[in-house]
């Protein structure tokens, strides 16, 4: 089954933002499908973390339509966008360092059994049922956050994110902060979604891994949309192009 088979899980049509009299994001119109992994990608300021941040209902469009497999949604809150299947892993992760693993898989969302006490053992059992499916790499699901690697906190983030999505993981910048072999492992959770038929909106800077992992690609220049193009039929100089304005 291809992409044009199926429902987009989300798209965006003619959105817009204005903070005041600044134009954040001018006309954008976008469609994520099941299984696809879609990089938004733009210089500093093009817009990309206020999409996000739209999408994932910090802030209302000042204009434009959210449709969410084919239901238009009005997403007014981050509650509102979980809601609706769709999760966030950003940058700096909002995990809790002092908490074990299995306990920040579930924050905020903690199952009880029928005394109304806390289930530790559906959190565990979900908890290294996951973070194996996914092949996150960490010692326990009893470890403590801060006791963990870069690379193994965004795993678990993003695990975290996998567990509760049941449409859309949005990725700012998830292996900004890593280096080379656990951007590496990263990655390779990141490719693992699309057997999950989760769709993925992924923002990175790093087109090496933008090509390494996406479908298709998505240009930003100064809150404009430039362009949309198969990652298959493009080439870093087009994009580099579509990023800087210039030919």
């Amino acid at each position: 089954m291809t992409v044009t088979d199926v429902s987009p899980v989300l798209k965006l049509t003619d959105i817009r933002k204005n903070f005041d009299a600044v134009t954040a994001i001018e006309n954008f119109s976008l469609d994520i499908f099941p299984g696809e992994i879609v990089a938004l990608v733009g210089d500093n300021g093009a817009g990309k973390s206020t999409l996000i941040k739209i999408i994932s209902g910090v802030y209302a469009p000042s204009a434009g339509t959210i449709t969410i497999e084919g239901e238009t949604v009005t997403m007014a809150s981050a509650s509102m966008a979980r809601a609706h299947g769709i999760e966030v892993v950003y940058q700096d992760l909002a995990l809790a360092d002092q908490q074990t693993v299995y306990m920040n898989m579930f924050l905020g969302r903690e199952p009880v059994n029928r005394f109304g006490l806390l289930d530790r053992g559906k959190m565990i059992s979900d908890t290294e049922k996951l973070v194996q499916e996914l092949d996150v790499r960490i010692p326990s699901a009893h470890a403590t956050i801060r006791d963990l690697s870069g690379g193994q906190r965004q795993g678990v983030a993003i695990a975290r994110a996998t567990h509760w999505a049941s449409k859309l993981i949005l990725l700012d910048e998830p292996t900004a902060a890593l280096g080379v072999a656990e951007t590496a492992k990263v990655e390779a959770i990141v490719q693992s979604l699309k057997t999950r038929n989760i769709g993925v909106l992924i923002i990175s800077h790093s087109l090496d891994q933008v090509f390494k992992l996406s479908d298709r690609i998505c240009v930003l220049r100064r809150g404009k949309q430039i362009g949309i193009r198969k990652t298959s039929e493009t080439d870093k100089n087009e994009i580099v192009s579509m990023i800087t304005g210039v030919n």
